[in-house]
């Protein structure tokens, strides 16, 4: 007995289904079996930045219109009702260089839980920071954040 086409196709891929559903679907093959994969410990890690420049960037951007830094003095700009944001001088010790990235980039996924009661929220519950994702390139986002990690207390006199 001869069989079609159509059904020698069809019986073919019901055998492939069948042999499909006794497979451990969750199961994927260990990195090491096709080279690719995200290794187990891995974590991202901005690269190094250099503090001056990002200071100058800090100034550049007009981050100072609305983040006070104790004991650091930068040119006069006019502030604006609502132009406010948290004062930065301790931020050294508070927190990893990957979170001040975040919060430059991304400032909605890293909000204080007392923004809203301290201004830092505009009228749609968002962060009133803008986010910087299309306007610094990683260099300077990785300058700004050295600069942001060198800030050790009272003055921030950590930086160079």
């Amino acid at each position: 007995m001869k069989m079609q086409p159509c059904k020698l196709f069809f019986v073919g891929l019901a055998m492939i289904a069948i042999a499909a559903c006794g497979r451990d679907s969750t199961h994927s093959p260990e990195p090491a079996t096709h080279g690719h994969g995200t290794p187990k410990d891995w974590k991202f890690t901005l690269p190094a930045g250099r503090a001056e420049e990002g200071r100058k960037l800090f100034v550049e951007a007009e981050c100072h219109k609305c983040h006070e830094i104790k004991g650091e003095k930068f040119p006069e700009i006019i502030k604006e009702k609502g132009d406010v944001g948290p004062e930065l001088s301790q931020m050294a010790g508070l927190h990893p260089p990957e979170f001040f990235a975040e919060s430059i980039i991304n400032p909605n996924v890293v909000l204080d839980h007392d923004a809203e009661k301290n201004g830092y929220l505009g009228e749609d519950g968002k962060s009133k920071m803008p986010e910087y994702n299309d306007i610094f390139t990683v260099r300077q986002l990785a300058d700004i954040v050295a600069y942001m990690g060198s800030l050790k207390g009272e003055g921030g006199k950590g930086h160079p």
